[in-house]
């Protein structure tokens, strides 16, 4: 089975004895379902699964429930047998967002404390800014993503000595040799081509077969467009629209939302479109960037509310959209082709998945530096420009960024193709695969910043 660090958090809070509910939350196909069923048959002697989805379609024996009682008379109908003490009891509350008023029965579920449970859904951001009774204090809300370029390694023959020697060499700023930097790009650029969605990783695994790959990254990016009708029927077509946008978007030099291209009609700001871009990324299936022109430390308080990049949240689709079958102009690194938007959907999704909030840098007379990430050691915003061609070190917005004292700037990273690990000033030159180890340092890890 494929490698996900989330597993060892769930089995933490599983086996914590944790009165909170632990809720995964994720947009569809990233494998919540999958890694919940398997940490929870491999901890509980009893492990009742019940989609909720399915008996919305079906029996719809959950749909009317109001109280504790009549969950577990509905849950004894189905599993009556398995229910015992809480100690070797998992009820795993799978697809929770068909009935939005089990999320509210979720904290009495927890006061009652007669079994151990889970519960995982998608769109859960948006089922819950539509509930009246959101029962924070009883849930524990844990997002779930694609398989970041780590857990690909890992699923490549990667194993754990490896990764930590690879973490070694990025904490210690040092490169890497020639042909173990060559294996590395080899799956870094694969990873571009499949991306992180476990049915197109396991099909790449098992056929090697791009087309087969991309058949699936295809009906998932489908569905993904499709279900917005499910949830929102007055806003589905514009909801679809700003969706679809979403490639073309990252094909232009800016790579922001133009909110008058979203109808092609004048005037049209990015208010009309609120609740289409809520939707998208409390989904999970458009990751946002928010522009910020005077950046300071918390860059939360400097956000603009006018820009917006939102990038796809699977590299693999974005590729699948852009170049199709054709692998070449990703693994030959083909110098007519601008591998731009997907060097930087790539680094979006991984800085994301890694805790970050993301901003990017906007001046008319100062140009635009693509990420901004805050850095909780120096207490100051952290530049990240991305480059995929051999121009790397050619950055002029970065550079009046740095050099900007108001913005009190102690580092900055430029991600490229590049082996060797180099420093111009406050610059650091990082091989792009690198950035699997950048880890928000905010609520108590290790930070991703080097010293």
């Amino acid at each position: 089975m494929l490698y996900r660090k989330i597993e060892g958090l769930i089995e933490e809070h599983l086996r914590s004895n944790s009165k909170k509910i632990l809720l995964i939350d994720g947009a569809r196909q990233v494998g919540k379902t999958y890694i919940i069923r398997h940490v929870g048959k491999k901890l509980f002697d009893n492990f009742i699964e019940v989609n909720m989805v399915e008996d919305a379609l079906g029996d719809r024996l959950f749909a009317g429930i109001k109280t504790v009682e009549d969950f577990y008379l509905q849950l004894s109908m189905l599993a009556g047998n398995q229910m015992k003490e809480r100690e070797n009891t998992l009820v795993f509350i799978d697809e929770i967002q068909a009935y939005p008023h089990l999320l509210t029965l979720l904290k009495f579920l927890s006061q009652d404390g007669k079994f151990t449970y889970i519960a995982s859904g998608s769109l859960l951001g948006v089922i819950l800014a539509q509930t009246t009774s959101i029962p924070m204090g009883s849930i524990r809300k844990v997002r779930m993503f694609p398989l970041d370029f780590e857990e690909f390694l890992y699923a490549n023959g990667m194993n754990s000595i490896v990764i930590s020697a690879l973490r070694a060499k990025f904490k210690k700023q040092e490169s890497l040799d020639e042909n173990t930097h060559n294996k590395i790009m080899d799956l870094f650029r694969k990873y571009l081509l499949v991306g992180g969605l476990p049915d197109a990783v396991n099909a790449f695994l098992e056929t090697r077969n791009i087309q087969r790959v991309r058949e699936i990254q295809k009906e998932i990016h489908d569905y993904y467009a499709a279900d917005a009708s499910k949830y929102d029927q007055e806003r589905k077509l514009m909801i679809r629209r700003v969706y679809d946008l979403i490639p073309s978007n990252m094909e232009n030099k800016k790579k922001r939302v133009v909110a008058q291209r979203i109808e092609n009609k004048r005037g049209r700001t990015f208010g009309d479109y609120q609740d289409e871009f809520e939707y998208l990324i409390s989904a999970g299936i458009a990751l946002n960037v928010q522009a910020i022109s005077k950046p300071q430390f918390p860059l939360i308080e400097s956000e603009g509310k006018n820009l917006l990049k939102l990038y796809l949240n699977d590299v693999g689709i974005l590729s699948g959209i852009l170049y199709g079958n054709n692998i070449r102009a990703i693994l030959d690194d083909v110098r007519s082709i601008n591998l731009g938007s997907v060097y930087e959907t790539v680094v979006a999704s991984e800085l994301i998945a890694h805790g970050y909030k993301l901003f990017y840098y906007d001046n008319r007379s100062k140009g635009e530096v693509d990420y901004l990430i805050d850095d909780y050691e120096s207490l100051s915003a952290v530049p990240i420009e991305v480059k995929s061609g051999k121009d790397y070190t050619v950055h002029s917005a970065l550079n009046a960024f740095v050099s900007n004292e108001e913005y009190h700037v102690q580092r900055a990273f430029v991600l490229s193709n590049q082996r060797q690990i180099t420093h111009k000033g406050k610059i650091t030159y990082l091989p792009i695969y690198f950035v699997m180890f950048f880890q928000n340092g905010s609520a108590g890890k290790d930070a991703m910043l080097i010293p």
